[in-house]
């Protein structure tokens, strides 16, 4: 059966929690400590591919702490004035972990171009093939731990996309190292951070546009609002569905509200009836919160024609009726 929250009531526990705090505390460890010895690779190697790499990374770091906070506040019981719990605290994380990937993004692509000015003397490619090698093995490592909780949390998919992108980093920077080594080629440092730079905005785009939707309370994309509309239509005894809302809590979790005329008039029956539309909505269309109002049809007022005025207006409007149908 769906939950069905009111206030001062507590959702279920999300049993995958424990998972999902344990791989985001390895991966913050591991990628925190790993961009300082980064950061001061790239400074001695003089890359630019690398220090732009670190300071991603080391941004990454705190949005991993965000993403950690927002799975503990998300957990924290509902109470009479946020009756539906705190579970979009990980969606406002998602959407900051979307905006801070574009600002790296821009931040890489505006070195980069800087650079491209004013190329580096000299890039020692052995460190930096070496630093970046490890960093991708970090980094895959990384991405394996989030990857699985990714398909059904957005705050974790904004934290498993910065994996992602650190690791596509890591392999840009060893393609430069072997091209400085090779060729001599310092300029492709510059041209490949730009190439980074748009692969990470592109990531970022799909997490902040699927946030904001989320924010907004927009029906979610999988969802036709028609074909729920005609869903409840089909119910025997609904003959009108009126003020159909659809939206998303959080990410997996979608709720739905509407106005229901219904000819049943037995109590039974339309509690009968209410359990059957709530099992047909979660089992057809994943809707797990269920918030609907019943109705009967109003009826048009009884005439007493025992009196003569109410059957004289009767017999005037037939009468009217019948001309008009003549002419």
């Amino acid at each position: 059966m769906p939950h069905y929250c009111y206030p001062g009531c507590t959702h279920p526990p999300d049993s995958a929690t424990p998972q999902k705090a344990r791989s985001l505390w390895i991966a913050l460890l591991l990628i925190v400590g790993f961009a300082i010895v980064e950061l001061g690779v790239g400074l001695f190697s003089h890359s630019l591919a690398l220090v732009a790499e670190s300071g991603h990374m080391l941004s990454d770091g705190l949005f991993l702490g965000l993403a950690l906070g927002a799975v503990w506040m998300a957990q924290l019981p509902a109470s009479n004035q946020a009756t539906f719990g705190y579970r979009r605290v990980e969606i406002l994380a998602a959407l900051f972990n979307g905006i801070g990937l574009m600002l790296v993004a821009i931040w890489i692509a505006w070195e980069a171009v800087t650079r491209l000015h004013h190329p580096a003397e000299e890039i020692l490619s052995g460190p930096m093939l070496m630093t970046a090698a490890i960093g991708l093995v970090m980094n895959t490592i990384n991405a394996f731990l989030l990857h699985q909780e990714s398909h059904s949390d957005l705050n974790v998919r904004g934290a498993f996309l910065h994996m992602v992108a650190d690791a596509v980093s890591s392999v840009a920077v060893i393609v430069v190292a072997v091209l400085v080594w090779a060729f001599g080629w310092h300029w492709m440092d510059s041209t490949i951070s730009v190439a980074v730079a748009v692969l990470i905005a592109a990531g970022a785009v799909p997490l902040i546009r699927q946030s904001c939707n989320i924010l907004l309370e927009k029906a979610p994309d999988h969802l036709d609002v028609n074909q729920i509309h005609q869903h409840l239509l089909e119910m025997a005894g609904v003959v009108r569905v009126e003020q159909l809302r659809v939206w998303s809590i959080a990410l997996g979790q979608i709720a739905l509200s509407a106005q229901l005329t219904v000819t049943l008039a037995p109590v039974e029956a339309r509690d009968r009836l209410l359990v059957q539309l709530r099992t047909s909505l979660e089992q057809e269309f994943g809707i797990q919160e269920v918030f609907l109002q019943m109705s009967a049809p109003v009826l048009p007022p009884m005439i007493n024609l025992n009196q003569p005025e109410n059957l004289n207006a009767v017999l005037t409007a037939f009468d009217a009726s019948l001309g008009g149908a003549e002419r």
